[in-house]
């Protein structure tokens, strides 16, 4: 199974700058896409559909912001929408498929770094995200939680970490928080595959930072324990350029 996670910051900015014809090439299986921007009623289904996905679509119920989807060449066996926490669901940050022998997550995690207020709501869904998964654990198939988590884990996760110490993102408490997920039992599986560091899933506008390579890695894959000897590979390709964020792919068998 080829999966690919990927915030394209709004489907219809991403399809104006190739992506359909982007994702045909990498033949991926499962697409988890975050911050699709769009309502089901305007999602673009046809475009997948001739590519040979099923669309599951997860959007906010406010227009134009977040919302989560997931592309499956495979049919799922249950397709789940949300987690039952209205305060979450309503922003569409959290879609599940289940097929036989795995269970492909697409998050799209808040992000901290608007307000105040935000980081505190941001804070309480990564409490709440820990017990929703650790009891999800103990009923479906080993999980691939795929996504942006608006989290830099280690300092070789982002550019200037003496800088950002304390910015949204990456503090300690989320630092933490991240490294107590992972004890859940679940691997980042682009950090099983390369341990080096400036390899970066997110870039700002600003400042020509992507051109410069100054970014941050906050999107992953969490590939359950029990799979990860199953992982082939996990690759981040910085060479999609339909946002700014760019894919991660990973492959297992």
């Amino acid at each position: 199974m080829k999966i690919i996670t990927y915030n394209v910051n709004g489907i219809r900015a991403a399809i104006r700058k190739d992506f359909i014809s982007w994702l045909s090439a990498t033949n991926a299986d499962v697409v988890c896409l975050q911050e699709i921007k769009i309502q089901k009623k305007d999602f673009p289904y046809s475009l997948f559909e001739e590519l040979g996905y099923e669309c599951y679509i997860y959007p906010a119920q406010k227009a134009g912001y977040s919302g989560v989807a997931i592309l499956s060449k495979r049919k799922p066996q249950e397709v789940v929408f949300g987690c039952g926490i209205s305060r979450y669901d309503e922003e569409g940050r959290i879609l599940r498929a289940v097929y036989e022998d795995v269970t492909v997550m697409s998050v799209y995690m808040p992000s901290g770094a608007s307000r105040p207020e935000r980081q505190q709501f941001k804070l309480t869904f990564l409490e709440d995200f820990y017990d929703y998964i650790q009891d999800l654990k103990a009923t479906v198939p080993p999980l691939v939680i795929c996504g942006d988590y608006n989290i830099c884990h280690r300092a070789i996760d982002i550019h200037n970490p003496k800088a950002n110490a304390n910015s949204p993102g990456f503090t300690p408490t989320e630092r933490a928080w991240f490294s107590n997920f992972l004890d859940l039992g679940y691997v980042d599986a682009f950090r099983h595959f390369n341990k080096e560091p400036h390899h970066y899933t997110w870039w700002s506008f600003k400042a020509n930072a992507r051109a410069r390579n100054l970014g941050w890695r906050i999107d992953y894959q969490l590939i359950d324990s029990a799979l990860i000897e199953r992982a082939q590979k996990c690759v981040i390709l910085s060479e999609a350029k339909h946002s700014d964020h760019c894919p991660v792919l990973s492959e297992i068998d």
